[in-house]
């Protein structure tokens, strides 16, 4: 798959099924560079939106709702016959973001691993007989003489998982150990080592034969990376890849709605409704101590600028606070240009965008500071502090601890949202200043509907 900037990629000559590609490599297209990112981005919107599914323990038919949705929301084309060209050059760029570490590489087998299973069982029937066959897959269907010795075995398996069974159901005889899955659910009829598996639960089996070989390939993929990759495109591909896995998919809030500006009397309210647990530590101490770190003062300053907090509004709110501590000559002197600075009336005048959650999480605070992620950053004792002070306590508390033990952080801070408000969110909390103007919206439709 070559890169250019410009030329208008080929379409590959597909059949109309079935749909779903095997990614075993990489097309010979020419790709355009802004496709190679704008294709990632869209399917890296799926491949999160199942992650969040799965934390949130969506049944399987919820899933595999989803799994339709989001594809058909993000890995459309303007033309239909690119539709496979994306999803097959989506894939392999991912597969180059996410094959650099271990931790990528495990998040992106399992995720892929999970679109694959949801669209392997919305193909059709003979469709997923085509696929099977393009895996080589070494079993062979039952013959009629050995189903009829374990077919009443096999009918009360069906029963049992509320599922028909008939005599023109084919089935596959395969080594217990290559279906997991349906093992550890008693999905399937177990003999001398040996699983029996209709036609309708044969997904099974291409996954674990699809995640074998994804598996197989980012190692690959890395090796090549690491040793020519990363170092030829150092100007050009090689900043994309990296940032990619890190990349923050919603609004960047750099400029807030004119109608989202806030006023400094009201600040402490605001902080204490509708800020986040980060943003809400920082700002208590920051009152607390009269200071705040570098990393700390940027966070918050940057959030406060995304909220609506006019430039000299903020540096009066810093200094009252600073002025208690280093005195009003100092903070001019050592700290008001920071935050000019953030604002972009300093230095390059860039104008900066307030941290969005995953670059947060992934900070390393030293002893002493207070900026990056509780969920993440937080002993167990001092965030459930935390969040009894947020008025989050019980079952509701204990299922936020759940979801950090299991490190979704953006999952526990959705959970202490819907918790304080009253309400689903549905879309996940991915900014804490989405979580300020959600929290914003919410409280306002309350005060108008009591009005």
């Amino acid at each position: 798959m070559e890169i250019v900037r410009s030329q208008r990629k080929p379409s590959i000559d597909a059949s109309p099924t079935p749909t779903l590609s095997l990614y075993r490599s990489a097309p010979p297209l020419e790709v355009r560079l802004e496709d190679f990112e704008l294709y990632a981005i869209d399917r890296l919107r799926v491949l999160k939106g199942i992650s969040d599914g799965l934390a949130r323990g969506k049944k399987p038919e919820e899933m595999e709702n989803l799994v339709r949705e989001l594809w058909k929301t993000n890995m459309r084309h303007q033309d239909p016959a690119e539709v496979m060209n994306k999803d097959i050059i989506s894939h392999f760029v991912l597969r180059l973001v996410y094959c650099r570490t271990e931790e990528l590489r495990k998040w992106f087998l399992s995720m892929e691993t999970t679109l694959f299973r949801y669209r392997f069982r919305l193909e059709s029937l003979e469709s997923q007989r085509m696929l099977m066959t393009e895996f080589q897959l070494p079993y062979k269907a039952l013959i009629h003489a050995e189903y009829e010795t374990v077919k009443d075995k096999l009918v009360q398996v069906a029963r049992s998982i509320g599922q028909s069974s008939n005599t023109d159901t084919i089935f596959f005889k395969v080594p217990f150990e290559e279906v997991p899955d349906l093992v550890g659910s008693r999905r399937v009829f177990i003999l001398k080592g040996f699983a029996y598996v209709p036609m309708n639960q044969v997904v099974s089996l291409v996954v674990t034969q699809f995640r074998s070989n994804i598996s197989k390939a980012l190692v690959l993929t890395n090796r090549k990376w690491t040793s020519t990759i990363k170092e030829q495109e150092k100007d050009r591909l090689t900043p994309i890849v990296e940032a990619l896995s890190n990349s923050y998919l919603g609004p960047d809030y750099t400029q807030p709605n004119e109608s989202a500006e806030i006023s400094l009397k009201d600040i402490d309210q605001l902080a204490s409704n509708s800020f986040p647990l980060c943003m809400r530590h920082l700002f208590d101490k920051l009152r607390e101590d009269h200071h705040l770190k570098h990393g700390g003062r940027i966070q918050l300053n940057l959030f406060l600028k995304g909220v609506g907090l006019k430039l000299d509004d903020a540096l009066a709110f810093w200094k009252e606070e600073f002025s208690k501590k280093v005195g009003a000559e100092r903070f001019d002197k050592e700290y008001a240009y920071s935050i000019r600075h953030n604002y972009g009336k300093e230095g390059k005048r860039t104008d900066y965008t307030p941290f969005a959650c995953q670059k947060i999480i992934s900070s390393t605070p030293s002893v002493g500071d207070h900026h990056g992620c509780p969920y993440r950053h937080f002993s167990e004792e001092n965030l459930r502090a935390a969040l009894n002070k947020m008025g989050v306590g019980g079952r509701q508390q204990d299922e936020v601890m759940d979801k950090v033990r299991n490190r979704h952080y953006q999952l526990a801070c959705t959970l202490t949202f819907e918790a304080i408000h009253g309400t689903s969110c549905d879309t996940g909390i991915n900014h804490p200043n989405q979580y300020f103007s959600n929290s914003q919206k919410i409280r306002q439709e309350k005060i108008q509907a009591t009005t």
